[in-house]
């Protein structure tokens, strides 16, 4: 595993990263972290146009890996890690604060089975063996609300495209936001594609905890939309 999150990956897209990378400065046990921890968590795309497949991050052991597109603090990712210890957790974010909370919670309890990619995630997506994924999350990304701002939205038809390339058949794709426009806007993007089907999410799936800003959001007045949806099964052509 290398251990750097650059990404040398000459098909990967070329992205300009919206959004922050720094907040408050780090304290000094979270910046150890950085410079112990990380490097043996993070990894970097293959050369040469070489695809990913994201078992060779992992331990023999893992049944299957999922993904989690921006992780914020991380408390999701680190229940699901403890809840699936067979399953590989990869988290993509870049919000530094974030990075440490979850850094300190693979530390403490420990999770040997996360991974972690500090750059876009759509990155790792466009580099994925097909059909390499059993489950991927997003939760609550960044809305952008203004008119203008809309295109950089994570859940947009390229993004769809290749999840739906990199889950396998059945797999799973969860996402939630307490945005309502944004809420229309992945409906009707997941209603418009193809290769997703959605799933009831009442009652919630017992392993879906509420993140913290879900519970912000309800604490000042606001639910969450939940969206569940399966990869539809390939023809036996695709």
């Amino acid at each position: 595993m290398t251990t750097s999150a650059t990404t040398g990956h000459a098909n990967a897209p070329q992205r300009r990263l919206y959004g922050r990378r720094r907040g408050r400065p780090l304290r000094a046990g979270q910046r150890a972290l950085f410079d112990t921890l990380l490097p043996q968590l993070c990894f970097t795309l293959p050369e040469n146009d070489a695809a990913l497949d994201p078992r060779s991050l992992f331990a023999d052991t893992i049944r299957e890996v999922w993904l989690e597109i921006g992780f914020g603090a991380g408390e999701h990712l680190a229940y699901q890690a403890a809840l699936h210890p067979d399953c590989g957790l990869i988290g993509s974010e870049v919000f530094e604060p974030g990075i440490a909370h979850l850094l300190s919670e693979v530390r403490d309890r420990p999770l040997p089975n996360v991974r972690l990619f500090i750059d876009d995630a759509r990155l790792v997506l466009a580099a994925l063996t097909p059909q390499s994924l059993g489950r991927v999350f997003v939760l609550h990304p960044d809305p952008w609300p203004k008119e203008r701002h809309k295109k950089r939205r994570i859940v947009a038809r390229e993004t769809l495209d290749h999840l739906a390339s990199a889950l396998r058949d059945g797999a799973e794709l969860r996402i939630a936001t307490d945005d309502p426009d944004y809420a229309e806007w992945i409906a009707e993007r997941l209603a418009a594609h193809p290769d997703f089907v959605e799933k009831p999410t009442d009652p919630r799936p017992p392993d879906w905890p509420p993140t913290r800003y879900e519970l912000k959001a309800k604490a000042q007045g606001r639910g969450a939309r939940l969206f569940c949806c399966r990869r539809r099964a390939r023809s036996s052509g695709a």
